[in-house]
Formats: C-alpha cells, sequence, structure tokens
C-alpha cells in the first residue's frame, strides 16, 4: 500500500508508468538469466517478450470493459510482473539447489518454472481468444515464445512431471473460473495469476504428498502449511457457494458456519494432518510451540505486539467516531504503524527461531482469513463489527467485496520464510546476498515500502513520470533498506554477506523502483522479486 496511482485512460497507448515497470521487470529477467545461463533461463527470457505484448491486450481489455471476469479497476493488468514470479524463482531454486547437491529440489525448481510458464502461457492465450479484432501479431509472437517453452520443457521434464504441470495447470483453470465468479473485482489479471497459481501448486502438492505418504518423509512443519493454507480457501469455496443460497446475515446461518467451520475443521483439516505427519496435531503443535523457554518468549511477545495491534484499530475508529466527517479515513501514517509492528515481530522470529516463526505466521494467516470469512459473510456475533472497525483502513486497491490488503502484507512478510527450502539453505549455500533471503519481506515492504509512502507523501516533491510517486520517497526507501541491512550484519551472527555488496543495493534499487512504477500489490509483488534477486 503505497502512494495512490493515476488512473489509466481508456483507449490510451502504453504510458510510460507501465513502460517503466515493464523495463525493472526485464531488468530482473536478463539479470536471473545472466546468473543461471541455461536452456530454462532462456523461455524465461522468450516468456517475458510475450507477456508484455499481451498484457497490452489485457489492459485494453479492462478498459473497455471486455474481460470475462470483472477485475480491480484501479491497475493495469499486471500480467507482466506476475507471469515471471514462479518461473524466475523455479529458476533460482534449481540452481541453488543444484549447487548444494539437491538433485531431489533441483528438480522440483525445475517443475515450479514450468508450472509458473504453463500458467502464464493459459492466462496469455485466454487474453488474446477474447480480443477482438483477432491481435494477428501478438498472436504469432505468443505462438512463437509458447512453442520454445513448450519444445525445451518437453524434453527436459520426466512424463510424470509433465502430468504434475498439467494437473497445476486444471486446478487453476478451475480456480479461475470459481472464485473470479464469486469474488469480483478482488484482483487484476497478473494478480490472479499470482495468487491463485500459487494456490493450486499447493493444492496439487498436498494431493500428491496425501497419495505417497507411505513414502513421504516430509517435515510436518511443512505439511502444517500445506493442510492448513488448502484447507482454509476451500472452506472459503464451500461457504461462498453455500450462501449464494441463503441469507448468511441471520443467526440460524451464523450457527450453522461455526458449526460446520467445527466439522470442517475436526473432520476434515485435523485427519488430513494426522495421515500425513503421523501424529497428532494438537498436541503436536502445543509440544512445538512450547518446547524451549526462548519460544515462550517469542510467543508472549508476539501476543503484546497483536494485542497492541488491535489498539491501534481500536484508537483510530475512535478517532473516526469523534470525527465530524462519517466518511473519515485513515492516514497513510497510521496504515503503515501496522508495517512497523509486523517487523518488529519478524525481525526477533528470524534471529532466533525460524522454524518457530514459520507455523505462527501460518497460524497468524488462518486467523484473518477466517476473520475475513466472518467479515464478509457477516456472521455473528462479529461480522457487523468487522466490517465497520476495518472499513477504516480501506485503501484503492480494497475496490472488491474482500479486504485483503493485511493479508497481502503478512504473505509478504511470511513467503519468504516459507518459499525457499531448508534443504537448500545449509551452511555453505548462505553466504552473500543469499544470507538476507529471510529478511526480503522486512526489507521491501516492512522497512522500504513503509518509508517511501511516509517520506514520498510529506516531503516528496519530484514525481516520477506517469506515477504520484516520487524520488524523494523512493530514494529514502533505498537509503532505509541499506541501513537495515547494516543492523542486521550487526544483530544476526548468521549473516555473512562476503563482499556481495554491489549485487544487495542493485538488488535493493530495482525493488524500489518496481515499488514506484507497479500499480498491482506490492505488499505480494515486492518481496517476492527481491526475494529472487538474492537468491541469484
Amino acid at each position: 500500500m503505497t502512494r495512490e496511482h493515476a488512473p489509466p485512460v481508456p483507449g490510451a497507448p502504453l504510458s510510460g508508468s507501465v513502460l517503466a515497470e515493464a523495463a525493472v521487470v526485464f531488468a530482473v529477467v536478463l539479470s536471473i538469466h545472466a546468473a543461471v545461463w541455461d536452456r530454462y533461463s532462456w523461455c524465461a527470457v522468450a516468456l517475458a517478450v510475450q507477456a508484455f505484448y499481451v498484457q497490452y491486450k489485457w489492459d485494453r481489455l479492462l478498459q473497455q470493459g471486455s474481460a470475462v471476469f470483472q477485475f480491480r479497476m484501479s491497475a493495469n493488468s499486471g500480467l507482466l510482473p506476475a507471469s515471471m514470479v514462479m518461473p524466475l524463482f523455479g529458476l533460482v531454486m534449481k540452481e541453488r539447489c543444484q549447487s548444494m547437491g539437491n538433485p531431489y529440489f533441483e528438480r522440483f525448481g525445475i517443475v515450479v518454472a514450468a508450472t509458473g510458464m504453463a500458467v502464464a502461457l493459459f492466462s496469455s492465450v485466454l487474453a488474446l481468444g477474447i480480443t477482438r479484432p483477432v491481435p494477428t501479431n501478438t498472436c504469432v509472437i505468443s505462438g512463437l515464445a509458447g512453442g520454445v517453452i513448450i519444445y525445451i520443457m518437453k524434453h527436459s521434464l520426466s512424463v510424470g512431471e509433465v502430468i504434475e504441470v498439467l494437473e497445476v495447470l486444471l486446478i487453476f483453470v478451475y480456480l479461475n473460473m470459481i472464485l473470479l465468479y464469486l469474488l469480483p473485482r478482488c484482483f487484476t489479471p497478473g494478480e490472479a495469476l499470482l495468487v491463485l497459481g500459487g494456490i493450486s501448486f499447493m493444492l496439487n502438492q498436498l494431493i500428491k504428498r496425501s497419495l505417497t505418504v507411505v513414502e513421504s518423509q516430509g517435515d510436518p512443519v511443512d505439511f502444517f502449511l500445506l493442510v492448513v493454507v488448502v484447507g482454509m480457501v476451500l472452506m472459503g469455496v464451500f461457504f461462498s457457494t453455500l450462501f449464494v443460497f441463503m441469507d448468511s446475515g441471520t443467526w440460524a446461518s451464523s450457527i450453522f458456519f461455526h458449526l460446520m467451520t467445527c466439522v470442517l475443521g475436526l473432520g476434515v483439516v485435523l485427519p488430513w494432518l494426522h495421515r500425513l505427519i503421523r501424529k497428532n496435531p494438537l498436541l503436536w503443535l502445543l509440544q512445538f510451540l512450547f518446547q524451549t523457554e526462548t519460544r515462550i518468549y517469542l510467543l508472549v511477545y508476539w501476543s503484546l505486539l497483536a494485542t497492541l495491534a488491535c489498539l491501534v484499530v481500536l484508537y483510530q475508529n475512535a478517532k473516526r467516531s469523534s470525527s465530524e466527517s462519517k466518511k473519515h479515513q485513515a492516514p497513510t501514517i497510521a496504515r503503515k504503524y501496522f508495517h512497523f509492528i509486523v517487523v518488529a515481530t519478524y525481525i526477533p522470529g528470524i534471529i532466533l527461531d525460524r522454524t518457530l516463526l514459520y507455523v505462527a505466521a501460518t497460524i497468524c494467516l488462518t486467523v484473518f482469513i477466517f476473520l475475513e470469512y466472518v467479515r464478509y459473510f457477516r456472521i455473528k456475533p462479529l461480522g457487523h463489527t468487522l466490517r465497520s472497525l476495518l472499513s477504516l483502513f480501506l485503501d484503492e486497491r480494497d475496490s472488491g467485496p474482500l479486504i485483503l490488503t493485511h493479508i497481502y502484507l503478512l504473505l509478504g512478510m511470511s513467503l519468504p520464510i516459507w518459499l525457499v527450502p531448508r534443504p537448500c539453505t545449509q551452511k555453505g549455500n548462505l553466504g552473500g546476498a543469499r544470507a538476507l533471503v529471510p529478511y526480503a519481506g522486512v526489507l521491501s515492504v516492512g522497512v522500504g515500502d513503509t518509508v517511501a509512502s511516509i517520506f514520498g507523501s510529506t516531503m516528496g516533491e519530484i514525481h516520477w513520470p506517469g506515477t504520484k510517486k516520487t524520488f524523494e520517497g523512493t530514494m529514502t526507501s533505498i537509503f532505509a533498506q541499506i541501513i537495515s541491512v547494516a543492523l542486521i550484519l550487526i544483530f544476526d551472527s548468521g549473516v555473512d554477506l562476503n563482499y556481495s555488496y554491489v549485487w544487495i543495493l542493485g538488488s535493493i534499487s530495482i525493488v524500489s523502483l518496481l515499488e514506484a512504477y507497479t500499480t498491482q500489490i506490492d505488499n505480494l509483488l515486492l518481496p517476492l522479486y527481491l526475494l529472487i534477486l538474492l537468491m541469484a
């Protein structure tokens, strides 16, 4: 959440801000290509070229109101930056795990990259299929890029891996049809690709591991994340479908909601988790949380911060009640309080106990999603209260029925902790910029985005072309992140940058420029791009 962008002008050609955003994304793609330099990185370059051309078609569809579903209108389609996240992440994962001699996660990285490319190509085909008249030149470029990617992947993936990619693509297609219909104006096409693509991949992984549980030797912590996230998504689809046919705001519906939540949790999620980890999930969780004295101190500290966040919400709402204007909205600085609280939450967890932070962030995500269900469906007794309390913190990106910015903030901070395979982050692979990978969310969103927003909105005068973002905000963001890296070096003895300062400065600068020009949800996009660059 940052300074507001000017809305797109219907029928206008590619604006300067869109071209600048594309230039930043291409800089990242070429940097990863230079670092990896294999046939897969050439596929990523081809995908970026076709996504750039197709993004213009998506933007035109949105401006004309001709898209199949209702997308968020205060931004461009965002297809290019979103299309490149999964492929680039898969490439750097493959490279790092290959250097660590871990063939399983090396192949897994290739599957991630191939899946991301397949999902992106599907989104491109969808846009081209509904564009009238048919854009011949763009179709030729997409066809050539898609042909190159399919040819290389066909000769690189095993039959099982190809089936896995197709399974994810099938799940993605169905989730698109269901969730974009049920949740209009909540996503741009790029955000839908990124979020639903990630959920589809997780669901497929969970199904695969559940069917091969005898051979599975996974960490219970990883299974906990998979089961909880997929369970919450399926619960949302179930209740969204159910409440189409009944009023969700009555006491009878609310009691039914709570009962069915218990049934799904105790009757589906917990048995599913028990099958995967071969332990009682509740006993395992309690034992895990209170295993050491450090963990108890961290949990107490985090509970105090959670209480502080609740007090901030209540205080801002009390100010609104006393304000003469009923449309009073929380100022930018007030919304950034939560960024400071999240930074104070994550830094001790990363330094002292990352595994605990991994599980605690999963639990927090579960609570956030559940409370959003309660708010969205107006479930008694808290539904209307939550609607009133959270409406104060809405911005132009919460244009749909869901309020997602706080969930995106949590995801942006947590994804660098969740995504990187722990076997590929052992001692020998933690030197240089890669040592900062767990801090990618803290640096880009917790520090960079917050400082850019506050300084840009209060002291900024020189605007980046085509946006309301300011040069001063971006420069102070880069400076604040550099200071944060210096503080991390002081307080985290496990971080050794090995003189990779130029790459770190370049990565921070590129992501800060992306923050200045993107109209997508920066809480989600920026940490992923910084994560990719630091891993490379």
